[in-house]
């Protein structure tokens, strides 16, 4: 019944976001979607229409003076990713926004307002800011290897004479940038912009100034770290690793007064410039060094003697175009305090964070003028206590600060972060005590959206290290590991990885900005790198590093709804199967591989890979099973976007590959795939490539393999632990699924647990391994274990025929011993939370189905008689189900359901 005459103090809507961010300031996009959330207090409540209004000021929105879109009614039940209509939005133009929602209980109030603005949309609007520098070294700073290159330090002056009534910075610093405005820095973002490839694209980023600036005379200052920009390694295998010069600026301020007019400051050779601070030098891999000597005080604030600066130089503009940025920047997220410090024999200090994390360390010191205090970082230690740093390799990982003195300082570096959980601390004239430091968490702003606990602590520990790991290699990319002299975007690393990890954050805005970094990376003739942005240039052409482009955006598809992502990204997606197809595709089966399955555990604790052949499985079986997977996805990009043509072709393919792929691969007598490897066996079973009259026998000798010949453990690499545990279970064995996930001892992710690790390790025996490749932090070894834990232990899984969570599919492995789960994910739609409890041969189970979506909901009985839903018979409550050999399958709409069933028979 739809009750029109009265709005429900029961429901409510939020209009939560625009485009993919939170109330954003310069986006970049003209017609940006808008997504909100209802929340209600009974249940069964859905979405039947809904208005939206977007004005040019908050006051004529609130006056209802629409000037920019009036939806009017919409008969609808969408409320994400709702395109914006109205009319064309201009260059720095303010939107406010607010929505009312008709559901089938009534209406909403509208929400409350939020806002978006416009950036700078076109290249001719940035044309007459003159990018500004230095682009030589000063005479302090070394260029070398290990390049020691001082940040600059970069001012302007200008004065205010009427009211001003809104004020912005578009500024862009590279490699890094602090914006300070009358001495205070501006925003809680930190090592901004995010990284790209220079030469393809440049992010910009829009802060709001109004509150800084005075009726007066007033200053902008900037400090320009290197970042990626300047790298560290300088003149150092340039066929490799890319450079792109010395650090610079860009930046338009544009102050708009009461009166109506406006202004802008721009950078010019006006501006003046210094190397001469107190960061003496920064970079990622070796650390920053701070001389607060050399502090100067007042620089960025009006009225300071700025005559012995020089003037800033117009330099070359980096190359690519200017982008808004799209995502939140990296923000300090959390704090740690230390456990515990002990004095070394050497007359230093080790520092024991307690956790393995990416950041960096805040000191407290007290001491003479020239005092050096030096922290070095470590993931673990020797067994006389020292730091253990040889898998760091040649990055230095040390930060200096040079007291002033005088008193109480108080330190923190601006421009690198460290993945450490132990420091070496030097220079100290008296013991210091764990409350003279703090550890700064530093990783993307984003929301933490899963959270998971059951009755395995095991289980339990996994989950926080991977929590902790995939957090430390969120850096404005997806990074490989924070701690050595690498810290590279892998693609291979996030195949399947990006999908679990999206239980545990909010990603869809990080890894939308990854997919442009690939493209951008793309090569003419369609070529893809197995790292992007290509910081290192590794073209070479293989399926498995490369299709992560793929998997990726569909990830984005299926967990966030994202079509967008599908549409933009589709041609290029296209042209890298094309490329592959016509320069490796021979006999149908896919001949090129260049990693095969990555990391195997090794025949021996001390090696790095394995070096025996039955360990290894065929590289042209991986690549020519992944090809027909990635062709499968690809199928369903051209359904979406309406590329019936392209349909067809990859079916043809597919049809071709797996008629070859069984030919050459498969052993009739043994049903089996090529040297019988896990690997080797479970991608054809995944994949669906195997005949389906042999497809059980198969499985059933994989199985029976994991359990006799590896005791069942752990003897897959990056490629077949991507699908090892969910196939386990959707064939049946969910319990040899839980085995692997709760083993204690090696090859296993208990393993790593039990010996300490508190992240993910890069290797299975990553305590013993050649310490050429030893990163104890690192998660492409997760493989598919969050999808695992969120979709088939606790029962949250959005369905592949409305994804995005509007219709959920809640079938939990009930079977697994396993006494209690407790698992929640804030999905587009709202919180999802699932909680189970077997009990005296009982299920107890707790679900909640937000707002406008259902769910499939599977309870594993087949009595319906005593089955009870919120204290009531089913019959009672007059909603659809079926009776299987499964259980009963009961769909249910959104709302909070507590599920009480007689015996279970599992």
């Amino acid at each position: 019944m739809f009750f029109n005459s009265n709005v429900l103090a029961a429901q409510e809507v939020r209009a939560l976001k625009c485009e993919i961010l939170d109330n954003p300031l310069g986006i970049d996009v003209l017609n940006p979607r808008l997504s909100w959330q209802l929340f209600a207090s009974e249940n069964n409540v859905y979405q039947e229409g809904y208005q939206i209004l977007v004005a040019s000021s908050e006051e004529k929105l609130n006056h209802n003076q629409v000037d920019l879109w009036d939806s009017g009614k919409v008969a609808s039940d969408n409320s994400i990713h709702v395109k914006y209509a109205g009319k064309p939005l201009k260059d720095k133009e303010d939107a406010y926004w607010k929505v009312k929602v008709w559901t089938n209980k009534g209406e909403t109030q509208w929400s409350e307002t939020a806002h978006w603005s416009m950036g700078i949309l076109t290249y001719a609007n940035w044309k007459s800011t003159r990018w500004i520098g230095y682009d030589h070294p000063f005479e302090w700073d070394s260029i070398t290897t290990h390049s020691k290159l001082s940040s600059r330090y970069v001012r302007k002056e200008f004065r205010v004479d009427k009211s001003i009534k809104q004020a912005r910075a578009y500024i862009m610093g590279l490699g890094l940038y602090e914006l300070y405005i009358n001495g205070a820095k501006l925003g809680n973002q930190v090592l901004a912009p995010l990284p790209t490839d220079y030469t393809k694209n440049v992010k910009y980023n829009v802060l709001d100034v109004t509150e800084e600036l005075v009726k007066d005379n007033n200053a902008i200052g900037v400090i320009l770290g290197n970042g990626r920009f300047f790298t560290m390694r300088q003149d150092y295998k340039p066929y490799k690793i890319k450079t792109f010069g010395y650090p610079k600026l860009a930046m338009q301020l544009v102050i708009t007064y009461d009166d109506g007019t406006t202004e802008v400051i721009k950078t010019d050779e006006s501006w003046k410039l210094t190397g001469d601070g107190p960061i003496r030098s920064n970079n990622e891999y070796d650390g920053e060094v701070y001389d607060a000597r050399k502090e100067i005080r007042g620089w960025s604030s009006a009225g300071f003697n700025d005559s012995d600066w020089i003037n800033a130089s117009w330099v070359q503009e980096p190359g690519g175009f200017y982008e808004a940025q799209m995502t939140p920047g990296m923000t300090v997220k959390d704090s740690v305090q230390p456990k515990h410090i002990k004095t070394t024999k050497y007359g230093t200090y080790i520092l024991d964070m307690g956790q393995n994390m990416a950041g960096w360390l805040q000191l407290k010191v007290r001491g003479q003028e020239g005092d050096s205090i030096q922290l070095k970082f470590s993931e673990s230690l020797k067994e006389d206590g020292s730091l253990y740093r040889e898998n760091l390799r040649d990055a230095e990982v040390t930060d200096t600060y040079i007291l002033k003195g005088g008193g109480v300082e108080v330190w923190e570096p601006r421009f690198v972060y460290h993945g450490f959980r132990y420091v070496e601390i030097s220079g100290y004239r008296y013991l210091p005590t764990v409350e003279d430091f703090i550890g700064k968490v530093v990783y993307d702003d984003l929301e933490t959206t899963g959270t998971f606990e059951c009755s395995n602590e095991i289980m339990n520990q996994v989950f926080k290290n991977a929590f902790w790991g995939i957090r430390s290699n969120y850096k404005g990319m997806p990074v490989d590991c924070p701690q050595r002299n690498e810290r590279q975007p892998w693609l291979g690393d996030r195949t399947t990885g990006a999908y679990g990890e999206s239980f545990v954050f909010n990603n869809h805005t990080l890894y939308a900005k990854w997919l442009d970094d690939i493209r951008y990376a793309q090569t003419e003739d369609g070529g893809i790198p197995d790292v992007a942005p290509a910081f290192w240039r590794y073209y070479g052409d293989n399926v498995t590093w490369p299709g992560t482009y793929i998997t990726v955006a569909n990830m984005l598809y299926h967990q966030y709804a994202d079509t967008a992502v599908i549409k933009k990204h589709y041609p290029y997606m296209k042209k890298w199967i094309l490329y592959m197809e016509s320069n490796y595709l021979k006999n149908d089966l896919m001949n090129k591989d260049k990693y095969g399955d990555w990391c195997v555990p090794p025949e021996s604790l001390e090696l790095i890979h394995a070096k025996d052949a039955a360990l290894k499985t065929d590289g042209e079986l991986i690549s020519s099973a992944f090809y027909f997977y990635l062709l499968d996805i690809m199928q369903d990009f051209a359904q979406l976007n309406g590329e019936l043509s392209d349909v067809t072709y990859y079916a043809d393919l597919r049809k071709r590959i797996k008629i070859a792929f069984h030919k050459k691969f498969f052993n009739e007598s043994s049903k089996t795939y090529s040297n019988n490897t896990v690997t080797s066996n479970i991608l054809p079973l995944a994949f669906e490539m195997v005949p389906s009259e042999d497809e059980q026998q198969v499985f059933t000798n994989m199985a029976n393999q994991i359990e006799q010949k590896y005791n069942s453990h752990i003897s897959t690499g990056v490629i077949g632990t991507q699908f090892l545990m969910r196939t386990l279970s959707e064939f049946g064995r969910p319990d040899l699924a839980f085995t692997l996930a709760s083993n204690k001892t090696y090859p296993s992710w208990g393993y790593m647990a039990e010996n300490g690790a508190t992240t993910i390790w890069e290797l299975w025996n990553g305590n013993t391994a050649n310490p050429k490749m030893n990163s104890q932090n690192h998660v492409m070894l997760l493989g598919d274990l969050l999808i695992w834990y969120f979709e088939n232990v606790a029962g949250i899984k959005s369905s592949t025929i409305q994804p995005g969570f509007k219709v959920l599919e809640m079938k939990p492995n009930f079977s697994i011993d396993l006494n209690y789960v407790k698992a929640s994910y804030q999905s587009v739609y709202g919180k999802v939370t699932s909680n189970w409890q077997k009990r005296k041969g009982k299920l107890y189970w707790e679900i909640t189905v937000p707002v406008n979506t259902s769910a499939k909901v599977l309870v594993p009985s087949q009595q319906i008689e005593k089955l009870k839903i919120n204290g009531e018979k089913i019959d009672a409550l007059n909603l659809f189900y079926k009776v299987s050999d499964e259980g009963i399958e009961i769909t249910v709409p959104a709302g909070t359901y507590y599920i009480e069933t007689g015996k279970l028979h599992l």
